[in-house]
């Protein structure tokens, strides 16, 4: 998925990074937290390497990714696939609200692709509540589909806004892929406040990546959590938003940010802590530098960084391409 924040193409820095820190070598025994787990890449390459990985994030649809790519091993049954793919189109929630024509002005997903989507997300609830499926493979389908509909999005990167006319990848006609079975120990998912889950769980590592800035991955990811959660939500405004209320991230506003991160930082039981965080957040390098320095030993590592996809598409006026992204490092 094109992701805010994602770190894929950082992953080599990370890894460095980290191993020179820590000394954790692929294969070593480690817990390894992905606390902001988003679309679960950087615990799905620490649980490769052979770590136990916990991952939690506030956003249910990332939760579902994590789930099939944190707790899922290999062997999954890959026959259902062709079945869901050829399932005759249903006109649900997703085409009914999502689809522009439907009525509901939304043009998120043709109308099509939209059906196709509500014929898949409603068999599977129905086969996993009537026990023809277990858990394992309801992720495994339900993450597949979170990952694959995006593709076909008619929007500029994000589901802050649609766009009026549908563009050419969005005019493909939906195909569900099945994501990889990531071969590793079993870990553990949550879905639940980063400030609250911390106080419960502890390990070798703890790797946090939280919103830089004002924007709530709740409202840009909306599509995507009605599609995992599949509640039928009552929806507001032209972009259809869901109810976010409890999904506002303290870490999206400048007047608590800091506060949170203390907070966070205080009651982590982790030796080894590493924050990504750039060099345009909320919170100032001196302000980061300031907070970690109180727990233990704290260094940084800095790597230039391309903008996120989105800043070009929407033409705004950004004066530099890329950033500094910083992995601040703390030795409690």
């Amino acid at each position: 998925m094109n992701y805010i924040g994602s770190k894929y193409s950082l992953l080599d820095f990370l890894q460095t990074t980290i191993e020179e820190v820590t000394g954790y070598k692929r294969g070593d025994e480690c817990v390894f937290a992905d606390l902001f787990a988003g679309t679960g890449v950087v615990g799905q390459t620490y649980k490769e390497r052979g770590c136990t990985v916990i991952a939690n994030d506030i956003q249910y649809y990332s939760y579902i990714l994590n789930k099939h790519l944190i707790e899922n091993v290999p062997e999954l049954d890959k026959g259902l696939l062709k079945e869901l793919n050829t399932l005759p189109p249903v006109e649900g929630f997703i085409y009914k609200n999502y689809c522009e024509g439907s009525g509901s002005g939304r043009n998120y997903f043709t109308n099509a692709n939209g059906m196709k989507c509500d014929a898949i997300r409603i068999e599977l609830e129905r086969l996993h509540e009537s026990g023809e499926i277990n858990d394992n493979m309801y992720f495994y389908y339900l993450a597949s589909l979170v990952n694959s509909i995006d593709k076909y999005a008619n929007t500029a990167s994000v589901y802050g806004a649609f766009l009026k006319h549908v563009k050419k990848t969005a005019q493909r006609e939906f195909q569900m892929d099945l994501l990889p079975v990531v071969d590793g120990p079993v870990g553990k998912v949550y879905n639940e406040d980063i400030n609250q889950l911390v106080r419960k769980i502890s390990g070798d590592i703890l790797y946090l990546d939280p919103p830089y800035n004002a924007r709530q991955y709740c409202t840009n990811y909306h599509v995507l959590e009605t599609i995992a959660k599949y509640d039928e939500p009552k929806l507001n405004g032209v972009t259809g938003l869901r109810d976010y209320a409890d999904q506002k991230s303290k870490f999206c506003s400048k007047r608590t940010v800091a506060e949170t991160f203390e907070d966070l930082i205080k009651n982590a039981d982790f030796k080894y802590i590493f924050l990504s965080y750039n060099n345009e957040g909320l919170m100032s390098l001196e302000t980061i530098e300031e907070i970690m320095s109180k727990y233990g030993t704290y260094s940084f590592y800095t790597k230039d960084y391309r903008r996120f996809k989105a800043d070009t598409e929407q033409h705004r006026n950004i004066a530099a391409h890329k950033t500094v992204e910083y992995l601040h490092c703390l030795v409690k």
